[in-house]
C-alpha cells in the first residue's frame, strides 16, 4: 500500500485506486485501505489476488454490472476466494448495451454532458435499491470493500461520489476523484475492446468521447442539492438512516 499515490497497481486491472487520503470540509481525511474502486476484475493475477487480500484485507466486493455482463464474462478469480463476499448490485437495466460507457453513446442527439448526466441520474431513479445497498456494504467492518463495474468510471464513479459526499469530502475532491479515471482511460478502453462483451458498445465513439468530464459529476451533485438538499437527502428519501451515515463516517474517516 503506497503512501504517495492512491493508485493500486495490478496486473489484471488498470483503473484501481484507494479512496483514502481525500480531504473533508471539516479538516479530516478519508482512511486508506477501507474503500477501493476499480474496473473489471476478470483478469486479476494470482499476485493481484494476494495483494488485495493480504495488503488491503479485502472482504467485500460490490459488483455493479448487470446479470448479462456477469454471465458473458464468467466468474472472476476473487469469486473463488472463500473469505470474500460478492454483492451483485446492478445499476443498469437488464437489456440493451452492456457496458457502463453507454452513458456516452446513448441519446446521441443531446450534448455529451447532458447525455451522461441523464444517464447517471437514471441509475438513481431506476436502481435506488442497489445504490443504497452498495453504500451499506461500505459500512461493514469485516475488511475493505472494493466497488467495480466494467470501466470503473460511470457506475463506480456515481456510487463512490455519493459515498464521499455522504462523509463530507469536499466537492472539489469528489469531482477530482471521478475525473482521475481519465489518467488511465486509454488502458481501460483497450481492456474492454479486447472482449466480445464490451467491444461493440465502445466502438460507436472515439476514445476521447469517453473521457470523464468533471462538469458532468458537478451537474449530478448539483441536481441532488437542488432536489434533495444533497446526497444524504437523496439517500434518506430512499431508506438511508442517520445510523447509516454515522456508520459510513466511522468506517471511512480518520
Amino acid at each position: 500500500m503506497s503512501g504517495d499515490t492512491r493508485w493500486i497497481e495490478l496486473d489484471g486491472a488498470v483503473n484501481a485506486r484507494d479512496l483514502g487520503g481525500l480531504p473533508t470540509a471539516d479538516g479530516r481525511t478519508t482512511r486508506r485501505g477501507r474503500i477501493l474502486r476499480s474496473d473489471n476484475l476478470q483478469d486479476l493475477s494470482v499476485a493481484d489476488v494476494r495483494l488485495l487480500c493480504d495488503d488491503y484485507g479485502l472482504k467485500n466486493i460490490v459488483d455493479l454490472r448487470s446479470d448479462a455482463e456477469i454471465r458473458l464474462e464468467g466468474p472472476g478469480p476473487l469469486n473463488r476466494v472463500p473469505s470474500i463476499t460478492v454483492h451483485q448490485l446492478p445499476l443498469l437495466p437488464e437489456g440493451g448495451h452492456r457496458t457502463d460507457v453507454t452513458a456516452d453513446t446513448t441519446a446521441g442527439a443531446l450534448p455529451a454532458q447532458d447525455r451522461s448526466t441523464g444517464h447517471y441520474l437514471g441509475y438513481l431513479r431506476d436502481r435506488a435499491d442497489s445504490v443504497v445497498a452498495a453504500l451499506r456494504v461500505m459500512t461493514r467492518t469485516d475488511g475493505s470493500t472494493l466497488v467495480h463495474c466494467a470501466a470503473g468510471k460511470d457506475r463506480t464513479g456515481v456510487i463512490c461520489a455519493l459515498a464521499l459526499e455522504t462523509v463530507g469530502v469536499t466537492r472539489e475532491a469528489v469531482v477530482a476523484d471521478y475525473a482521475q479515471t481519465g489518467e488511465r482511460l486509454d488502458a481501460v478502453l483497450a481492456r474492454l475492446r479486447a472482449t466480445d462483451t464490451y467491444a461493440a458498445d465502445l466502438d460507436a465513439l472515439p476514445a476521447d468521447a469517453h473521457r470523464p468530464d468533471p462538469a458532468i459529476m458537478e451537474k449530478v451533485l448539483a441536481r441532488l442539492e437542488e432536489e434533495f438538499g444533497g446526497a444524504v437527502g437523496w439517500l434518506t428519501a430512499h431508506g438511508w438512516t442517520e445510523e447509516d451515515t454515522q456508520a459510513l463516517q466511522d468506517r471511512l474517516l480518520n
